[in-house]
């Protein structure tokens, strides 16, 4: 039923029932579904949610005396039927990343709309209670509750939400990752610009090596240690499909060129065997399209495998150093020049001030394999 939500909350707002009223109709519709299909099935599960939904909004229009003029744009309404999935739904899209809502409220509301997950899930994802993520919810359904559909929505924002679903992970028993693909392959069906493909190449690529990104008691394994026998080739192979269509395009964009320095990973049999030079200049190139202090952190890195590790610490040195993993990227740096006293020191800098366990306990391990030398 779960594909199905996104559609119908689209038809009910198209025909003029507002977000949250739509939402809740829906929802409705989804419990007297789950009481009848299993002795009585519908024989199209689209129309018959849409049906019913749309009976719930008009009888709650109806109950409320003010929202006469809302009671009045229903019964206005031809009668509900199946409408196009691809428009409702990117309809949807563009209203859950409306900018006056914020990173997170725009991903809850995402996530619900057009994703079809519960509260109860969303929060056990996000490690928040329930009742909080409700109030975010409902907060993020009133601001949007007057948006018109009457101008195009910003396919940017709308990446950038996804984008921050996937880096959620896996957590509850919702897996974001695989969720915001999901939603991200729907998006793409029916959306059709190269930076969507190469947002979906790109967590297809990131994908593939998920198997190898942890050890067996949790650990951390960085990219170079992974087990490349683990990686999902046939996700990769995917990814680098999609990617070099949207590449074939002519329309370069950011997630086009983290897809290709992903692919550029992927492609290589071992890690000794990275095209780093072919990197740097998609860093390069993604330096030139973002200005993002993080991109060129991560630049400084490959500039360090291909001209050697003082060039990665000369570009380095150009940063902020209160940067994010700052300190952790330097500490490699100086590893890798031989240097083995300083990297230690600031590889337990870098675990003091890392955000995540599984970072942390990585570094402390890299300051007491050098200090065990």
């Amino acid at each position: 039923m779960r594909e199905f939500v996104p559609v119908v909350i689209g038809v009910l707002v198209r025909r003029g029932a507002g977000f949250a009223a739509a939402e809740d109709a829906v929802q409705d519709a989804l419990v007297e579904a789950i009481r009848v299909w299993p002795s009585n099935p519908p024989a199209d599960p689209k129309a018959w949610l849409i049906t019913v939904a749309w009976r719930r909004f008009a009888d709650a229009a109806r109950a409320d005396a003010a929202r006469r003029r809302r009671e009045e744009l229903v019964e206005q309404q031809p009668a509900p039927g199946p409408a196009s999935t691809t428009d409702d739904t990117l309809h949807l899209y563009f209203l859950c990343a409306h900018p006056s809502l914020s990173p997170s409220s725009a991903v809850a509301l995402t996530l619900r709309a057009v994703g079809g997950l519960t509260t109860r899930q969303i929060a056990a994802a996000y490690l928040v209670p329930e009742a909080t993520m409700a109030q975010r919810i409902s907060r993020a359904k009133r601001t949007v509750s007057g948006v018109r559909f009457d101008r195009p929505g910003d396919v940017a924002t709308v990446l950038r939400v996804l984008y921050l679903v996937f880096n959620e992970g896996y957590s509850g028993d919702v897996d974001l990752s695989a969720e915001a693909i999901r939603l991200t392959r729907q998006l793409a069906a029916g959306y059709d610009h190269p930076e969507v493909s190469g947002l979906l190449a790109l967590m297809l690529l990131h994908h593939a090596r998920r198997a190898s990104r942890t050890g067996p008691g949790g650990e951390l394994v960085p990219l170079a240690a992974q087990d490349r026998s683990r990686w999902d080739t046939r996700l990769i192979a995917e990814g680098v499909e999609i990617l070099q269509a949207a590449l074939a395009r002519d329309r370069l964009g950011e997630f086009q060129a983290q897809a290709a320095i992903a692919a550029l990973h992927a492609d290589a049999p071992a890690a000794a065997e990275t095209d780093w030079v072919q990197i740097l200049e998609w860093y390069d190139e993604l330096a030139a399209l973002t200005d993002s202090p993080i991109v060129r952190l991560n630049r400084a890195v490959a500039v360090g495998e291909a001209d050697g590790p003082r060039a990665g610490l000369a570009a380095l040195a150009a940063l902020d150093d209160t940067l994010p993993r700052y300190t952790a990227v330097a500490a490699y740096l100086h590893e890798r020049a031989g240097e083995l006293d300083t990297a230690a020191r600031l590889y337990a800098e870098a675990a003091h001030r890392a955000l995540h366990l599984a970072e942390r306990d990585h570094l402390i391990r890299q300051a007491a394999r050098l200090n065990a030398r």
